[in-house]
């Protein structure tokens, strides 16, 4: 196995930890807060088997495309017309670094988006591959996070004096059995636009087939990664649920009403609703960090100004508390992305 191989190997397992560990319990964070009674196998079992079901609807529908296509603007071959070549990403040492870093960030509780920590480093040191990417994946994120704020705070002031202030002076109450069922379902659709998301994230370090044709970029992987990277993806999954999320998890439930199974469900469906307009817009990769700070600002805002549900200062500092951990995670990732390569080769990576 060349010194190649081997960054991508490692890159790929740091990678699997840390985007699960960090991003995943962005998306099932209120899962785990609102079911934190249940035994968490029985929600690793839950979550395992959506993932399971993504990436094998993934390869088989997508023929062979477990990323959902967020890869073709990443994954470029020479040559003109139609053609069909294996891409090797040529790993270096500091493309297996971003996830070390990450790990680092997670630790402190800094919600950073992987897909700048991760991706910037590929559209910068792709050469002419990836002249753009870098900007598109910025004006996307930046448009998540607009759009989920702005529909936070109207959704919420439609619904923050009647429904959120009963689930606030309701919550020590067993809820009804539907609203578990509601949020299970709920949950099952987010955590599935998350994925076909953020598995581009982990899944860039492989070796890919790339296919064009027609001007139209296709990539698949081979069988062995993906069933190898599921297996590491569902066994991370059972040590974060185990652990009950870390510190990323305190984000959520220093929330407003998070931690009941009613509240959670309305999170999630918008959420996700968000999720797949965004996947459905194009296949640019984008921050699902950005999109899951906007909706709980524009949440948090509307229950404290409209509900009185929180002191107003308090809400306002939290919200300018992780947006400004979100912008320093964009910060330090786009810095990472230019300086490794110049350690690497004496060059900066061109725009």
């Amino acid at each position: 196995m060349g010194g190649v191989e081997i960054f991508g190997v490692i890159g790929f397992a740091v990678a699997a930890y840390a985007v699960v560990a960090n991003d995943s319990i962005q998306t099932l964070g209120t899962f785990l807060s609102s079911n934190a009674k249940r035994p968490w196998w029985v929600l690793w079992i839950f979550a395992s088997l959506i993932m399971v079901l993504v990436i094998a609807y993934g390869y088989f529908h997508g023929n062979g495309d477990v990323a959902y296509d967020r890869l073709d603007k990443l994954s470029v071959i020479p040559g003109e017309g139609d053609r069909t070549a294996l891409l090797v990403p040529g790993i270096k040492w500091w493309h297996a670094l971003p996830p070390v870093v990450l790990l680092v960030m997670t630790r402190y509780g800094i919600p950073v988006s992987t897909t700048f920590l991760v991706l910037t480093l590929f559209a910068l040191s792709g050469g002419a591959s990836g002249q753009g990417v870098l900007q598109s994946m910025l004006v996307k994120s930046a448009l998540g996070y607009v759009v989920a704020f702005v529909v936070g705070v109207i959704i919420w002031i439609v619904i923050s004096r009647t429904f959120e202030r009963w689930v606030f002076d309701t919550k020590e109450e067993l809820p009804f059995p539907y609203w578990v069922s509601f949020q299970w379902l709920s949950t099952t659709f987010l955590w599935s636009q998350w994925l076909m998301q953020d598995l581009a994230n982990i899944f860039i370090y492989l070796p890919r087939t790339v296919t064009v044709t027609g001007g139209v970029t296709h990539v698949s992987f081979d069988p062995t990664y993906v069933i190898g990277g599921t297996i590491l993806l569902v066994l991370i999954q059972a040590y974060i649920f185990a652990t009950k999320g870390g510190e990323i998890q305190k984000i959520v439930s220093s929330k407003v009403n998070t931690v009941d199974v009613r509240a959670a469900t309305i999170v999630d469906v918008f959420y996700g609703i968000i999720l797949f307009v965004f996947k459905e817009m194009s296949n640019v990769p984008m921050s699902t960090t950005w999109v899951f700070l906007g909706l709980l600002a524009g949440r948090e805002l509307a229950n404290a100004y409209v509900a009185h549900l929180r002191d107003k200062g308090e809400s306002v500092r939290d919200v300018l508390s992780d947006a400004g951990r979100a912008f320093l995670g964009l910060i330090i990732s786009i810095l990472l992305a230019f300086l490794m390569p110049l350690i690497g080769t004496g060059k900066l990576p061109g725009l």
